[in-house]
């Protein structure tokens, strides 16, 4: 046999106690990077899941839009409630029914507003409540910033905050 491999040489065969395993301090690094990258994983999860209902909701309110327009057309006025075109149980992402509110006739409180309280449509209100299921009429409240909804007789439709 060689006298190097004897000796500890290039062929040394490993120690055995070096494979038993990871060490304390391996494993507590592991975890701490699991930890890390888990902090700044999460959130960015929820953001995104967020985007995706505000998308969905924007989307929906889009498509009330065109429903509600057909049906103008062929009855030569708006329907009453989202119940006349077929979509009373249709609700928004976060499970509550979307809000729609005809303006003639309309009291002026139940208008949504914006930040002058001035009526953000002249026609009819369609929106979401949103995340939290609350609204309250001017923008500006608490409430009523995280809507999803139409403005500008639709020439908006997102999120009130970004109104």
């Amino acid at each position: 046999m060689d006298a190097r491999l004897l000796r500890g040489g290039a062929g040394r065969v490993p120690n055995r106690r070096r494979l038993a395993g990871f060490t304390i301090i391996e494993l507590a690094v592991t975890t701490a990077i699991i930890g890390i990258l888990g902090t700044i994983a999460v959130p960015k999860y929820h953001s995104i899941t967020q985007g995706a209902k505000i998308a969905r909701a924007s989307g929906e309110i889009r498509a009330l839009e065109i429903d509600i327009a057909t049906y103008r057309a062929g009855a030569d006025s708006l329907p009453r409630s989202l119940a006349a075109i077929g979509r009373a149980n249709l609700k928004d992402p976060w499970g509550t029914p979307y809000q729609f509110l005809v303006m003639a006739g309309a009291k002026r409180g139940a208008m949504r507003k914006d930040r002058f309280l001035v009526p953000l449509n002249s026609d009819y209100d369609l929106y979401s409540n949103g995340p939290d299921g609350r609204t309250q009429a001017p923008l500006t409240s608490g409430a009523g910033r995280d809507d999803i909804l139409r403005a500008n007789d639709g020439a908006y439709v997102g999120p009130a905050s970004k109104y």
